[in-house]
């Protein structure tokens, strides 16, 4: 178990964190910047979890090494953007499509982290904390990248994002719980994530909300 733990925070990590350096290059940030939203968005979530689950101090303060990962991820994204940056620019819309690949893939790992750890902190019969567990996991570290810059969260307005954790996170807690096959449940409650993120993208679904005046179509 552990080793998948750690194999899906790597995924996750890597993910998240050129998730983040690409908005944070996009939005004109110094490489100070690109940096620390890099790993805000790669650990924001996972901080809250752990706060949440009681868990003092959070788990990152005490693994450098996935910190480490996260920082050398968004110089070399920093450094590649800045050495091409006329390509950069150019190729802006395919950025924005990598970025929503990956961060797809991030959204994934982060629900199964955030899941389990709350299974193995004695919630595995509270499916509410362990499906809150692993949305928050997952969508907490975008939702402070965008507060960051200033930008109301994607998660609240835009695609099928929030409940797509929230899916996979039940998904993983039925198969957790009832089936006991860790390596199936993680696989498919990733596979499931971020089948239906890509479908949102592709079909712009999104859910309800009320088209008043100046919100219209934002």
């Amino acid at each position: 178990m552990t080793e998948i733990v750690q194999m899906m925070e790597i995924i996750g990590t890597v993910a998240f964190a050129l998730s983040g350096s690409l908005v944070a290059i996009s939005s004109g940030l110094d490489v100070f910047g690109v940096v620390f939203l890099s790993c805000i968005t790669a650990f924001g979530g996972g901080i809250i979890r752990d706060i949440l689950l009681g868990i003092s101090p959070p788990a990152i303060f005490s693994n450098f090494t996935i910190f480490l990962l996260a920082m050398i991820v968004a110089v070399m994204t920093f450094v590649i953007a800045y050495v091409f940056k006329e390509k950069f620019s150019f190729f802006k819309t395919r950025v924005e499509v990598v970025n929503n690949v990956f961060d797809a893939i991030g959204l994934g790992a982060f629900v199964v982290i955030g899941s389990e750890i709350a299974c193995l902190n004695g919630f595995l019969n509270n499916g509410f904390i362990v499906v809150f567990s692993g949305m928050i996991t997952g969508v907490g570290g975008g939702i402070f990248r965008d507060v960051l810059i200033d930008i109301t969260p994607y998660v609240f307005k835009k695609h099928i994002y929030a409940m797509a954790a929230i899916m996979g996170g039940i998904t993983y807690f039925a198969l957790r719980k009832y089936i006991q096959n860790i390596q199936l449940a993680s696989v498919l409650s990733m596979l499931l994530i971020f089948t239906i993120r890509m479908l949102a993208t592709r079909y712009r679904w999104s859910l309800p909300k009320v088209q008043i005046g100046d919100n219209i179509d934002k």
